[in-house]
């Protein structure tokens, strides 16, 4: 009797039914889809982050400029020469060039290599390692003879990298940034944690001291390189013994060239020092209480965090999450209440039209409880078609933005060699962008979470208007037949 009763009020009150289950199923489907959408701009920037973090990295320390005279240029650092003795003369007076330097960004702050060992002994810290940043830059081409009343090698450059003239001449520059890593912690902490090997092998503790390196899949892609090949690096020539990718597919890794740290130190000349201490805590627990104690311990450093990087994230995914966090849940939340208020209203106004109906039940011995069950139940049948229908819809709208994979921008402003305002990271320019492809990954819980809120919107729906049926009383439904 009540299923064949639920059955035929349903039926028959189709414009009420339709009505009702179509704002639930607006509301139902934008919380699944605002929910995905939250969680693809999580998984971005999560993969933005891990190319300039490293997974197993806690905090990093950063520190100021060296002192003065503190690791002068060696074989392959200082400046460019360009007077006649600086390459091969021809015999029509031109200058051979090919020159080659590792160097550090005179804007960038190092650190002594001992702080590495200081913030390895801070309470809290399960690991620490040390890593310096540089950038690899040849210049080639020719010069020609100095105009006379010229200094020898005088003139400006014309065009730009890649290409040009030099009071005549022409010349090509090309540039790879380098980052030097301890070979003994490289791939338990530090930018190297980061990345999956792809050919060859990882850096090693065997490598301290020898000229090898592990080359960036996308940049080794570019250059025609592959294991066992030979790259040159401040005119000293590296075989390369290992390509790797980021473990994101979206990120890239944290620079073009790897070597071991004392390599890349004394091809730059600048002594023993580093640009970033990669530190990770013992307990994630932890991490706020070593941050202070770092802070304590290494006064002169910045120390920073994961989350202090990602708040300086900046582009259209910062601003995506923005927009999905705010007005996202803001547009769910208020789609929701008018629904369940529209739901409320029409069950109301549809007890009202009932009124003879449900006070003949109760004169033919409906009891209270019973005209309340049925009217909460064709309410919750309604929740539950408009959940369904919102679950379809939504689940359409999470196929579509997974199957069209719209991209975004993820990029932070960045000091050369640096991170975000002088935070760590890495980068040879002062911005540093990129596309990432942005999924929408549905969670069961918010499918379960969905369908729960439309079967609440019905139930409160029928408790109100089922409240509102029972206080009708025979004698009113009689009078309203005669």
């Amino acid at each position: 009797m009540y299923w064949t009763y639920l059955r035929r009020e349903l039926v028959g009150r189709k414009k009420h039914t339709v009505i009702v289950a179509a704002g639930l199923a607006i509301a139902v489907a934008l919380v699944i889809i605002v929910n995905a959408l939250s969680g693809g701009v999580r998984d971005a920037q999560a993969s933005a982050l891990a190319s300039v973090y490293g997974v197993g990295t806690d905090l990093t320390v950063t520190g100021g400029q060296p002192e003065p005279g503190e690791g002068g240029p060696g074989p392959g650092g200082g400046p460019f020469e360009f007077g006649e003795d600086a390459g091969a003369l021809g015999e029509d007076g031109t200058t051979t060039l090919n020159q080659s330097r590792l160097m550090a960004d005179v804007m960038r702050g190092t650190l002594d290599a001992a702080t590495v060992a200081q913030a390895a002994a801070v309470d809290g810290v399960a690991a620490a390692t040390g890593a310096l940043s540089l950038t690899n830059t040849t210049f080639s081409g020719e010069l020609p003879q100095a105009p006379s009343g010229m200094p020898d090698g005088g003139g400006a450059p014309g065009g730009g990298p890649g290409g040009g003239g030099f009071a005549g001449g022409s010349f090509d520059i090309d540039s790879f940034t380098v980052l030097g890593v301890d070979p003994a912690a490289s791939d338990s902490v530090g930018p190297l944690s980061a990345v999956e090997l792809r050919e060859g092998r990882l850096l090693d503790a065997d490598d301290a001291g020898g000229a090898v390196a592990v080359l960036d899949e996308t940049y080794a892609a570019s250059a025609g390189l592959a294991v066992t090949d030979v790259i040159e690096v401040a005119g000293t020539e590296i075989e390369v013994v290992g390509i790797v990718a980021s473990t994101g597919a979206d990120a890239d890794t944290a620079a073009n060239v790897y070597l071991p740290l004392d390599v890349a130190q004394e091809l730059a000349g600048v002594g023993d020092v580093v640009s970033t201490v990669y530190v990770q805590a013992a307990s994630a627990a932890d991490i706020g209480a070593v941050q202070s104690a770092l802070e304590q311990a290494l006064p002169d450093t910045t120390v920073s965090s994961q989350s202090d990087l990602a708040a300086t994230v900046s582009g259209s995914l910062a601003g995506a999450s923005a927009l999905i966090t705010n007005f996202g849940t803001w547009l769910s939340v208020v789609v929701l209440v008018v629904a369940v208020a529209l739901a409320v209203l029409f069950t109301i106004s549809g007890v009202h039209r009932r009124t003879r109906e449900f006070g003949t039940l109760k004169a033919i011995g409906w009891s209270d409880r019973r005209v309340i069950g049925q009217v909460a139940g064709e309410s919750v049948a309604q929740g539950l078609i408009g959940g369904v229908a919102g679950l379809l819809i939504g689940l359409v709208g999470v196929l579509v933005i997974n199957l069209v994979q719209p991209t975004i921008a993820a990029g932070s402003a960045m000091s050369p060699q640096g991170g975000p305002g002088g935070m760590p990271g890495f980068g040879s320019t002062a911005q540093t962008a990129s596309e990432i492809t942005l999924s929408a990954p549905l969670s069961p819980w918010a499918v379960v979470a969905a369908i729960v809120l439309a079967v609440l919107g019905g139930l409160m729906a029928g408790a109100i208007g089922g409240w509102r049926a029972a206080r009708l009383s025979p004698a009113e439904a009689l009078r309203s037949v005669a």
